[in-house]
């Protein structure tokens, strides 16, 4: 990543241009995607383009991204606070059938149990 691209980057005040960066530079950028994700933390109050960004990265290649991804999706339950976009992660990450396996999700996985946690504060 450029000392330019940095600069216009810092100027991002909610996170899509970083978002869009990644989204640009997929093939390029996966050296830089701490740097990324920080600013993105940075930047992005509610949630919405941490859990974009989760979403486009584990559909990429969720190995190759996983610590990335998990980190945006700790940071989104923290800020979405309204719990508008936390939710679109269930059947992203977890899977279409994430319903039917959410005692061992929940065990095996921290941010899983925390989305459904808000989601569902009732329990299983």
């Amino acid at each position: 990543m450029t000392e330019e691209t940095l600069k216009s980057l810092a100027g991002d005040n909610d996170g899509l241009l970083t978002y869009e960066y990644i989204a640009n530079h997929i093939e390029s950028c996966h050296e830089d995607i701490d740097s990324l994700i920080e600013n993105m933390e940075r930047a992005d109050l509610t949630g919405q383009f941490l859990v974009s960004t989760a979403r486009y990265l584990n559909a990429i290649d969720s190995d190759r991204f996983a610590p990335a991804i998990k980190r945006l999706i700790a940071t989104a339950i923290e800020r979405d606070r309204e719990h508008r976009y936390i939710g679109d992660l269930l059947p992203e990450i977890w899977g279409d059938d994430y319903a039917d396996h959410v005692v061992e999700l929940s065990n095996a996985d921290d941010n899983f149990r925390r989305i459904y946690k808000r989601l569902f504060p009732k329990g299983f």
